[in-house]
């Protein structure tokens, strides 16, 4: 039989789950040495006028924000200054200029692999940083969104989502070995898209025991010695 690649609507959910799962991310914080705004564009740089103070080891404020006028990051400075209304939560924005392609510069690529705005790095949080739109906005909710004010049901909804497209892999993989391919499937992309999202599920749900398909694909594409590998890159400091 003819390779059969993933359906449209699966590839769709792979790539919700992928999206989803950023809020969980483990990527790696960068070292505190690290200086965020570009030396050759700081006059770029503008800083928000709340009035309470907050001073941190890398910056003035707490996030340095990265942006430009476009809706995705309007998302992100609106729940920023709501936050900042009504918490104090103070940020640095940083235009990014998208028509000289600032946003794939190696500076930026640092921030965000992906060359995209909006992003932000949270330097009261050893310089964690999170890109996507809406990860940023569920970062931001479960950090300093305290007294839920602007997200009572939204993590959780996001949660019950992420579960909810666990079990999406869970009836494609019953009687699967891997997602993509006829009869039990061939090891390819698709797997390698959707593993590390899946593997990172303690931050969502502590076992896979619900959805037993997805446990043992996840134990075996952990397995392959160059997964092992690939989950060590970069090398810790």
């Amino acid at each position: 039989m003819a390779y059969n690649p993933l359906s449209q609507e699966l590839q769709r959910k792979t790539i919700a789950i992928t999206r989803l799962a950023a809020l969980t991310s483990t990527l790696r914080p960068f070292p505190k040495s690290f200086r965020f705004a570009s030396p050759k564009s700081s006059d770029n740089m503008s800083t928000t006028t709340a009035t309470s103070a907050a001073t941190t080891e890398q910056g003035d404020k707490p996030i340095e924000f990265y942006t430009a006028s476009t809706p995705n990051g309007r998302k992100v400075s609106v729940f920023l200054e709501e936050l900042k209304a009504a918490y104090g939560l103070q940020y640095n924005a940083r235009r990014i200029t998208l028509s000289k392609n600032e946003q794939k510069e190696e500076w930026f690529i640092k921030i965000n692999p992906n060359g995209r705005i909006p992003a932000i790095v949270d330097n009261s949080n050893e310089g964690f940083k999170v890109f996507e739109s809406a990860a940023i906005l569920l970062y931001l909710a479960s950090r300093y969104d305290k007294e839920r004010k602007f997200s009572p049901y939204a993590i959780e909804r996001y949660i019950n989502e992420t579960k909810r497209l666990y079990s999406v892999l869970e009836i494609r993989l019953n009687g699967r070995e891997y997602l993509a391919g006829p009869g039990k499937g061939t090891y390819s992309i698709a797997d390698i898209n959707a593993f590390p999202w899946v593997n990172g599920h303690k931050t969502v749900t502590e076992t896979l025991d619900n959805w037993p398909s997805v446990k043992v694909w996840v134990e075996r594409i952990r397995a392959r010695e160059q997964v092992q590998t690939g989950l060590k890159v970069p090398v810790s400091a």
